[in-house]
């Protein structure tokens, strides 16, 4: 039985007359009697007793009545859910470090004044581990900064970023107005992870350029990377959203190396096949 057969066998019940029923529901009353006799079949029961050319309701039709109130009731009330879920619900988006400290947040409240049933959740990881989170599905949206692989993800550029290579104020490069690419050889590098985007567009742009390098320190977050680089324990190419506090204050020495850029694009990255509620394309429409 299908809910329009409830919703005729409802409306027949409060007339308790099958040609007002039809005129309710903007059918035929054909219809009307068609669909309470294919219930009467399939339930093996009467409905209702048809005395004088009245309908009285049986002791099964009271009893059926009851469940069919409930079923649409149950009915409406998932109807509204799930629109609720489809305008509102919840963003689950996963953001690499750079991205996530530097230009989600500002992103994330804007987005909230405008949308402040959604609720958002983050999780925050280099770009290999959220490519693998979207292939698993266990986020909807990442906002990454290196290249994904998978060839079900898809990956849209929403802005330019410049790596900028750090140095402590008593580094031998602080006096430098450039330094020599031939230079960054000699050099101690406290760098991210591998899976790191920023990781991956540094040793991209030193192997075209046909650079080695030597890692001291491996980290996993810029905070680590730029205590260190401050301290003296080596130089660093970072980005530029994350040193500007630090250049700005002095903490840090930003150089330029002659005839190298480090630039790459921070990128949108979804499933191809997720579906995509209203909240969800909100949000992306704040990274067109």
């Amino acid at each position: 039985m299908t809910l329009r057969h409830f919703k005729i066998f409802v409306a027949v019940c409060d007339t308790m007359n099958m040609t007002s029923a039809a005129e309710a529901l903007f059918i035929s009353q054909s219809a009307v009697s068609q669909a309470i006799a294919e219930l009467e079949n399939h339930y093996g029961v009467r409905l209702f007793e048809r005395l004088s050319r009245k309908l009285y309701l049986t002791q099964a039709g009271q009893k059926l009545l009851g469940y069919a109130r409930h079923m649409i009731r149950m009915n409406t009330e998932a109807e509204n859910d799930m629109k609720t879920l489809y305008q509102n619900g919840t963003i689950r988006l996963g953001a690499s470090v750079t991205v996530g400290g530097h230009v989600l947040p500002g992103v994330v409240s804007r987005f909230r004044e405008q949308n402040p049933l959604v609720k958002i959740e983050v999780i925050e990881d280099n770009t290999a581990k959220i490519e693998t989170l979207i292939l698993k599905d266990t986020i909807d949206l990442g906002l990454v900064e290196g290249e994904t692989v998978s060839p079900d993800v898809i990956s849209r550029a929403f802005m330019e970023d410049e790596l900028v290579l750090v140095c402590s104020p008593s580094h031998r490069f602080a006096g430098c107005e450039e330094v020599e690419p031939k230079e960054l050889e000699k050099e101690n590098f406290i760098i991210r992870e591998k899976g790191s985007g920023t990781r991956k567009t540094f040793e991209d742009k030193m192997a075209e350029n046909g650079l080695t390098w030597e890692g001291s320190w491996t980290c996993n977050n810029a905070d680590t990377i730029k205590n260190a680089v401050a301290a003296g324990l080596g130089v660093s190419v970072i980005s530029g959203l994350a040193v500007k506090n630090e250049v700005e204050t002095g903490l840090l020495c930003q150089k330029h190396v002659r005839g190298i850029r480090f630039q790459r694009r921070f990128k949108l990255i979804y499933h191809k096949n997720k579906y995509l509620t209203k909240a969800m394309r909100e949000f992306m429409s704040f990274f067109a």
